[in-house]
């Protein structure tokens, strides 16, 4: 299944439909706004918070620009943490790691929006520009039946918002 998901609209204090291939609402994305960290909440078209995403600060210490990860939380616990993977000749290479201590592997241009989710070299998900023609628009393509559609669309949403900030504080306009 495949959700298409506006670039333009991830400001925080923004709220925003991600849709199903059908053009259905799928999940609404809830910007925090006035909040000492990021923090966006994905939730069901009912209403309900599915998984909530906040920016971890380096260290704890709140420093600005020093942001080291990202938390994924369902139900007030942590369910992932993601963080680039520090040890990779691969520039756009993160790890998110689950709670139970299992890892996912996310690679590929990220600010280009060409990158895929994996477990243990299983292709879980593909993030693209390729599918639509709109501008400043990509799609997350869930391509395993059981992965969790709401977990790959936060992570995509995630990895995206680590490298943009990233791209920022170090000054540079590409990869």
């Amino acid at each position: 299944m495949k959700y298409l998901v506006r670039d333009k609209l991830l400001a925080i204090g923004d709220d925003y439909w991600i849709e199903d291939e059908d053009g259905r609402h799928a999940f609404l994305v809830d910007g925090k706004a006035l909040r000492l960290r990021d923090t966006l909440e994905l939730e069901d078209p009912d209403g309900r918070v599915l998984i909530t995403l906040r920016e971890r600060l380096f260290g704890g210490l709140g420093l600005p620009g020093l942001r080291d990860a990202m938390t994924l939380e369902r139900d007030g616990k942590r369910l992932a943490v993601i963080r680039r993977k520090r040890l990779s000749l691969l520039r756009n290479h993160f790890r998110v790691t689950m709670s139970e201590g299992t890892e996912l592997d996310v690679s590929g241009r990220v600010l280009d929006r060409e990158f895929k989710v994996e477990y243990e070299g299983e292709l879980l998900a593909l993030v693209s520009r390729q599918w639509y023609r709109v501008r400043e628009t990509y799609a997350v393509d869930v391509v395993r039946e059981e992965a969790d559609a709401a977990l790959m669309v936060a992570v995509a949403v995630c990895v995206i918002r680590m490298a943009e900030r990233e791209r920022e504080a170090s000054g540079a306009d590409g990869e």
